[in-house]
């Protein structure tokens, strides 16, 4: 079977917002960052908002005493836990009476060279970001199928398009979220479900400070450049060019508005690096464009 390259290319579905009535949207990780922030403007809209967090009291206290959660589902849910992601998928539909949006944005950070990283650190990282959202869409993708609308969102970030050193295993789920998207794409079209992949470059959250950003327990040492990366990312923090409520807006723009595209690139520091990656493969395909087809049969 041959690749369509238009599959990798376009959503090929336009989901139809509702005009007629709040919608309801299903949002992991939500307690800070950009999925607060998210849940935050979602509110302001008027719709309704399932918000799964490992602390629904941090989640509460951020949102502040202003907030108005009549709309607001708040869930505690262990997404690697794929029971629980089901038992959270049925109180939002028995609470709201229907399914819409579906984002998935948990995750955290992990900055290690690929030697310093634990088989822990690896299935830790691996059972949130591509376990937990396979749970998420497994328990919501027949929700929106029966209906034949809606729209799935997956944070993914620039490190799914593009890796640098340090950052091996944080990419490694990141890539598989990109991969995963595109294949979902084209199998949810026929049924009027989109998808989107977000990738965020570095945003003004706390992404970079040690509540969000893993670090091995022990190096090997022989990677100096990657521990001064470290240290020069957390001074990062308080720095970075992305604003969390502009880009909470235009991923709610994105859905509200049905933009058929698959990826959200989010940030001019993404774009920069996202561009750098495709002018760098196509170098590498043009180089390789004579060469390519010498390992096929002979016609």
């Amino acid at each position: 079977m041959r690749p369509n390259a238009t599959v990798f290319c376009t959503r090929l579905s336009t989901m139809t917002f509702p005009a007629d009535r709040p919608a309801t949207w299903f949002v992991t990780g939500t307690s800070r960052g950009l999925g607060l922030e998210l849940v935050k403007q979602v509110l302001e809209r008027g719709d309704n908002v399932a918000a799964t967090t490992r602390s629904t009291e941090r989640l509460l206290a951020a949102l502040g005493d202003g907030a108005d959660t009549t709309r607001l589902l708040p869930l505690a849910v262990d997404l690697r836990d794929d029971t629980a992601v089901a038992q959270a998928v049925r109180q939002t539909t028995e609470r709201f009476g229907g399914l819409d949006v579906v984002v998935n944005n948990a995750g955290y950070g992990f900055l290690a060279a690929v030697e310093d990283t634990t088989a822990r650190d690896v299935r830790d990282m691996l059972d949130v970001q591509v376990a937990g959202v396979w749970n998420v869409l497994r328990a919501t993708l027949p929700v929106l199928r029966e209906q034949r609308s809606g729209h799935v969102v997956n944070v993914s970030s620039v490190l799914g398009l593009t890796s640098v050193p340090g950052w091996g295993l944080y990419c490694a789920g990141k890539y598989a979220l990109e991969g995963l998207s595109e294949a979902l794409a084209g199998e949810v079209a026929g049924f009027g479900v989109g998808v989107t992949v977000v990738e965020p470059g570095y945003f003004r959250t706390d992404f970079l400070t040690t509540d969000s950003l893993a670090l091995p327990d022990a190096t090997s040492g022989a990677y100096p450049e990657i521990a001064e990366m470290v240290e020069n990312h957390l001074k990062l923090q308080g720095n970075q060019p992305g604003d969390p409520v502009r880009g909470a807006r235009l991923m709610i723009e994105k859905v509200v508005t049905g933009d058929d595209s698959l990826r959200l690139v989010l940030g001019s520091d993404s774009h920069a690096y996202a561009t750098a990656k495709v002018q760098a493969l196509q170098a590498t395909l043009d180089a390789s464009a004579r060469t390519a087809s010498a390992s096929d049969f002979p016609a």
